[in-house]
């Protein structure tokens, strides 16, 4: 053969090699998406956020190398719903999934289906409370409902399976399993990693049993509130942490300080002996030296005890979410991932941990409102980046898309926020909406949907009461007075009220949408 038609013919070949190549090249050039969602991690107990509650080491790592927003909010405080928009881009009311009750429409459009149709592997470990099995993922494992913290179910590809061992770190182990050993590593990656804490009722890991036994915790400026200058909503709820949470399920006792049994052993039966044996050790001490005094302390001193007893249960809990980012980031590292990937942590809304006396969250006020929003990918994002703007959840969604080179479709009603967190713009939305409609319910937050402005907030609560608040939260952050119907911001309520029906109609709610899910509420309550 001649050497020359021989040379030519390898030439042909190997550019025909190199651009077969260069799609799979490009694709894997495309960002990972690592998503991680706790549920109900108040951004209060995050360290980088500054309220000096507890240490986060790992979660704040995203924030020194990367950003941290500050106004971060959810649409419809609440587990499910959130969930839904996360996957949609879209308002509850137009996904569908207004409440906990309301089925779950997995053959919408959601965003990792239209990664996955666009070359991305797709993942999804954890809790997402929604009904069915999840669509858009090359693999899932998921708890069933809430799911528990020892020994849980999880509905792998659709197939119930028990693992024993504790939640938080089955979910990271599996997690990381994925990443090392299950993934295409020729295709980029979007991992959504939700672990189920902190979830109520908040049984710590083995470990973390009596991490901070040594601490006492000074409750919130407010945590006596007696909801003077408030409506009916505030005083009517059932979430105060002393009233409405339970001696054995909140609170951990077998036997409650007045000798009745608390039903709480019912939740140690799904533990193994030696995780019996281990929590027995640790709380039985603390449980008996409290009831042996509990005649002699006041109404006061009792309320502070049991707001101790939930904050430490709760922050043991995050303290093993924590240490799980840590080892996915560190996997990152030492794989070569880090520089090609964006990871988030959230939650799926805030939570109180004692402001107003609460736990739990549904209200439209700033500590439920609010979630943690913190987010790396060195490509784009500088360390140490603040972001003040009024981002949300329905924000997610387009995103990601928007990073993965993926069209978003117009049906989706939030906005990327990929050249606002990257520094090349900051031009950004004036306003958010916000809906809640799980009532009457348990811890009974009446129906309500608002607005809020950086600085403003109008709430209308309805349904069996029609009353307004309003609160400015540079003069009153703890919103402990609304200032609705107050003549010196009757300008500002007249802004908001204008602020309110734009964004209503913007996002095609309404009235009538509303007594449609309440209908829908109420005979799913009536069939049950």
């Amino acid at each position: 053969m001649n050497r020359f038609f021989f040379n030519s013919i390898v030439l042909i070949i190997a550019a025909a090699g190199i651009l077969g190549c260069a799609p799979q090249k490009q694709e894997a050039q495309r960002p990972n998406i690592l998503y991680i969602m706790s549920d109900d991690h108040a951004y209060q107990a995050i360290s980088a956020y500054g309220h000096g509650l507890n240490e986060t080491p790992n979660i704040d790592r995203l924030a020194d190398e990367g950003a941290i927003f500050t106004r971060a909010t959810v649409t419809n405080s609440i587990c499910a719903p959130s969930r839904a928009v996360l996957l949609t881009g879209k308002h509850s009311f137009v996904n569908g999934k207004v409440d906990n009750a309301q089925p779950f429409n997995w053959d919408q459009p959601n965003f990792p289906k239209l990664m996955q149709a666009n070359g991305y592997q797709t993942a999804m470990i954890g809790k997402i409370h929604l009904d069915g099995i999840p669509q858009g993922f090359d693999f899932s494992m998921v708890l069933p409902g809430q799911g528990h913290y020892y020994n849980p179910d999880f509905l792998i590809d659709g197939k119930t399976v028990r693992k024993e061992g504790y939640c938080t770190e089955i979910i990271t182990e599996t997690a990381l399993n994925w990443l090392k050993n299950e993934r295409d590593p020729n295709k980029p990656f979007c991992l959504l990693y939700h672990q189920k804490a902190p979830h109520r009722n908040w049984k710590p890991a083995p470990k973390y049993l009596t991490l901070y036994d040594d601490v006492t915790f000074e409750p919130p400026a407010n945590f006596f509130d007696d909801y003077e200058g408030r409506g009916t909503a505030a005083k009517e709820q059932e979430m105060q942490i002393d009233g409405h949470a339970r001696w054995g399920h909140d609170f951990k006792m077998i036997v409650d300080p007045n000798g009745d049994s608390t039903g709480f052993i019912n939740d140690l039966k799904r533990f193994t002996p030696k995780q019996r044996e281990e929590w027995l050790a640790a709380y039985t001490p603390k449980n008996e030296a409290f009831k042996a005094k509990y005649k002699s302390l006041s109404h006061k001193e009792i309320a502070l005890w049991k707001y101790n007893r939930y904050i430490k249960d709760y922050l043991r809990t995050i303290k093993s979410v924590d240490d799980g980012v840590g080892e996915v980031l560190d996997y990152l590292e030492q794989a070569g991932l880090a520089e090609n990937t964006i990871v988030v942590y959230t939650s799926d809304q805030g939570f109180y941990l004692g402001e107003h006396g609460w736990f739990d969250k549904r209200f439209m006020y700033e500590e439920s409102f609010r979630t943690p929003l913190l987010m790396r990918y060195p490509k784009e994002i500088k360390p140490g980046t603040k972001i003040d703007k009024l981002v949300q959840n329905l924000d997610f969604a387009p995103t990601f898309l928007d990073y993965a080179e993926v069209e978003i479709p117009e049906e989706m009603q939030g906005e990327s926020f990929r050249k606002l967190v990257s520094g090349e713009t900051d031009q950004w939305r004036d306003a958010v909406y916000y809906t809640y409609y799980e009532y009457p319910s348990v811890h009974m937050v009446k129906r309500h949907y608002g607005v809020a402005t950086e600085r403003y907030k109008l709430m209308h609560f309805y349904y069996d009461i029609d009353e307004w608040e309003m609160y400015d939260l540079q003069t009153d952050p703890m919103e402990m007075k609304s200032i609705y119907d107050d003549p010196a911001y009757a300008d500002v309520q007249e802004m908001l009220h204008k602020k309110l029906e734009e964004l209503r109609e913007y996002y095609g709610d309404s009235d009538e949408l509303n007594k449609k899910y309440l209908d829908a509420y109420l005979a799913h309550r009536n069939r049950r």
